[in-house]
Parts: structure tokens; sequence; C-alpha cells
């Protein structure tokens, strides 16, 4: 008995899926907690609790996932998180 399947090729599943790709901020010894707050709040355009929470993360954990999306706009993003001074890289999502 032979089976027959389907293989569907990675890029049309990661298109589909849009949330492949994500901005990730590094803890850095030079940015203060608050002007990270700033830089998440005013780009991102996060409320002060969200972009509390993210700081945290980058300052206590060492990074935080600040947006997720196709690549493309990730990249925009760290581009604009560099503009800002922060660290950041783009990533795949886990």
């Amino acid at each position: 008995m032979s089976r027959s399947f389907q293989v569907e090729p990675i890029e049309e599943t990661v298109s589909q899926r849009g949330d492949s790709w994500c901005t990730v901020v590094w803890n850095d010894p030079v940015n203060l907690m608050t002007y990270v707050t700033y830089v998440f709040r005013s780009y991102f355009g996060y409320p002060a609790d969200r972009a509390e929470r993210l700081m945290r993360e980058v300052h206590e954990l060492g990074r935080a996932t600040v947006s997720r999306g196709l690549r493309e706009q990730m990249e925009v993003d760290v581009q604009a998180m560099h503009g800002f001074g922060l660290w950041a890289t783009v990533q795949p999502v886990e």
C-alpha cells in the first residue's frame, strides 16, 4: 500500500501566519529605563503599563520581544530602535 500526501511549500505556510518574525530589544548599560519606556510608548504606541512591562523584561531578563509580524516590518522596527540608540535584532518566532 502506498501513501500519497502533499507537501506545502514553507514560504506559503510562513506568509499565511504573518507573525513568523519578531523584534527583540536587548539590555544595554547605556540607556535609562525611563528612556526605554519612552521609546516603546512613542514608537510602538504602547500604553504606559505595557511599555513599562516590556522595559522591565529588557532590564531584568536581558531582552524583550517588542513586536511580531512580517520580516520586512520587523527590519523597519529594528532600524527604528537603532535610531533611538537601543540594541535590537530580528529573530524568527519560536
